[in-house]
C-alpha cells in the first residue's frame, strides 16, 4: 500500500477504533504463539523521543560487562550476549511478530536481561503485548510523530504507556526512571508507584562537576550514600542524560560502582551515533542520527564549541505521512549554529523533495542564512555529502545528520540501498589523495 493511499485511508472517521484492535490482536497471536518469551527475563523498556538507542546500549553493556546474561533489541540491533546482529528493518521496534520471535531466541539462549526499545508507534499499536516491564526508563520527550498521534498529548500518552506496564508487573518493585530535566517528566511520575528521577540541574540521581569533552563526557553523581566517577567515551551534553539512565538503572539492581562505572566506559561505540569518520583528511567528520529539534538543540551547540574552524551541517526531513511541523524549526536552530547548512534528502518517501527542502530553508533563512551562501539546497544526498566535504577546510567539522546506521534510503518509487558511512568514506578517500 503507498503512502497516498494510508493518508485516505486514515482519514475514515473511527479508522483508530477499527485498525487498534487488530494490533492488539495480532500481538496477542504472536505473544501465545511464542509462549509468551519475555516472561521469564527482567525486562527494561526504554522508551522516549531522542537518546533510546544510545541509553538501550549503555544498559546493555554495563550488564553485559558486569557478568549478566543480557539481550539487546534496539533501533540498530538485537540479539544476546556478545552475539549481536544488525537490525535491517526501517523502524525502531519491529512488528509484533518479528519482535516475539526474536524474544524467543534471546530467551531460549538464556538470558537473565533483556533491553528493549519502544517506540510511540510500538506501545499505540500493542506490538509489546504480554511484555512484562520490569523497569520503565524515559529519555525526553520532545515534538516528533505528529503525524501519526496527532497532538503532542497522544504522543506523549503513548510514551506514558510503558511506565503503566510496568505498573502493572506482577514481578519485583514497579520502578520508573525518569529525565527531571524533561518538562514531561510530571507525566511520567504519576503513572509509576516508585519514579526514581536522573539529570544535571535536579533528580535523585544527579550529575556534578560535569566535564564535555571531543573524547565524551566525565562527571561525579552521589546518591544513597554512593559516590560514582562517570566517565564515557562517546561525547555530547546528552549522553550525559543517556548515562545518567543507565546508572540509575545500575543502582536499581545492585551493580557495584566498580561495575557500572567500567560498563559505562566500555561502551566505545554504536553505529549510526555520534560516529566519526577519519580518512586522514585534515577536518572532522561525524555522522548521527540527529533527526528533530531538540535532538539539535542539544547536539549543534556542543559541536559548535568544539569545532576549531567552521561548522557544516548537513541533512533533511522525512517526507511520506512524517510530521512536517517540524522542519522550519530544524532549520532555524542549524541556522543560528552552523556556519554552512546543506540540505538534502533524508526519506521524502512520495513527498516532492524540493518542497521540503523549502520549508527546512525557511527556518534557515530566518536565522540569517542566504540562500548560495551559506545555505545550499541540492537534493541528491550523495551529491549533497561530497558538495559539503569540499567546502571543508582545516579545522572544520562536518555533521552528517538524520541517517545515521539506516541501509535503505526511501524515495518516491521505494527503498534504495543506502550507507552514510561507506558514502562518506569513498568521497573522503578521493578529496585526501
Amino acid at each position: 500500500m503507498n503512502h497516498t493511499m494510508k493518508k485516505l485511508i486514515e482519514k475514515i472517521p473511527g479508522y483508530d477504533k477499527l485498525v487498534l484492535p487488530v494490533h492488539k490482536y495480532r500481538a496477542f497471536q504472536a505473544a501465545n504463539k511464542y509462549d509468551y518469551p519475555a516472561s521469564g527475563m527482567k525486562v527494561i523498556g526504554v522508551t522516549g523521543t531522542n537518546g533510546k538507542t544510545t541509553t538501550a546500549f549503555m544498559i546493555y553493556r554495563m550488564l553485559t560487562e558486569a557478568g549478566h546474561k543480557t539481550g539487546l533489541m534496539t533501533t540498530v540491533a538485537y540479539g544476546v550476549g556478545k552475539d549481536i546482529k544488525p537490525q535491517t528493518e526501517h523502524m525502531t521496534t519491529v512488528s509484533a511478530g518479528l519482535l516475539n520471535r526474536r524474544m524467543r531466541e534471546i530467551a531460549d539462549a538464556g538470558a537473565e536481561f533483556l533491553v528493549l526499545e519502544l517506540t510511540s508507534h510500538a506501545l499505540s499499536q500493542y506490538r509489546a503485548f504480554g511484555v512484562p516491564i520490569d523497569v520503565a526508563v524515559e529519555t525526553n520527550v520532545t515534538h516528533e510523530h505528529l503525524d501519526y498521534h496527532r497532538t503532542f498529548k497522544n504522543y506523549l500518552a503513548a510514551k506514558v504507556k510503558l511506565f503503566t506496564l510496568a505498573n502493572k508487573t506482577p514481578r519485583g518493585r514497579k520502578i520508573g526512571i525518569i529525565n527531571a530535566d524533561d518538562p514531561s517528566a510530571k507525566h511520567f511520575k504519576r503513572a509509576i508507584e516508585t519514579p526514581i528521577t536522573y539529570g544535571i540541574d535536579r533528580g535523585d540521581v544527579q550529575a556534578r562537576q560535569v566535564k564535555l569533552g571531543s573524547g565524551g563526557v566525565d562527571y561525579f553523581v552521589k546518591y544513597d550514600g554512593r559516590k560514582l566517577h562517570i566517565k564515557t567515551q562517546i561525547p555530547g551534553i546528552f549522553n550525559v542524560y543517556n548515562s545518567l539512565a543507565a546508572v540509575t538503572v545500575g543502582i536499581i539492581y545492585g551493580l557495584s560502582n566498580a561495575e557500572i562505572e567500567q560498563g559505562i566506559f566500555a561502551l566505545d561505540f554504536v553505529e549510526g551515533r555520534m560516529n566519526r569518520i577519519d580518512m586522514g583528511q585534515n577536518f572532522e567528520v561525524v555522522m548521527d542520527y540527529a533527526h528533530t529539534p531538540d535532538s539539535f538543540e542539544k547536539l549543534l551547540p556542543d559541536m559548535k564549541k568544539s569545532a576549531t574552524g567552521r561548522l557544516i551541517v548537513l541533512f533533511g526531513s522525512a517526507g511520506g505521512r512524517r510530521d512536517p511541523s517540524k522542519r522550519r524549526p530544524m532549520g532555524e536552530i542549524a541556522g543560528r549554529h552552523a556556519d554552512i547548512v546543506v540540505l538534502t534528502e533524508e526519506d521524502d518517501r512520495d513527498t516532492p523533495g524540493e518542497q521540503i527542502l523549502k520549508q527546512i530553508a525557511a527556518g534557515a533563512k530566518k536565522s540569517g542564512k542566504k540562500e548560495d551562501k551559506n545555505l545550499f539546497l541540492i537534493l541528491d544526498r550523495t551529491e549533497a555529502i561530497e558538495f559539503a566535504l569540499r567546502q571543508a577546510k582545516k579545522g572544520d567539522l562536518v555533521l552528517l545528520l538524520g541517517k545515521g546506521n539506516e541501509k535503505t534510503i526511501e524515495r518516491a518509487d521505494g527503498e534504495h540501498p543506502w550507507n552514510e558511512a561507506a558514502t562518506a568514506r569513498r568521497i573522503l578517500k578521493k578529496l585526501v589523495k
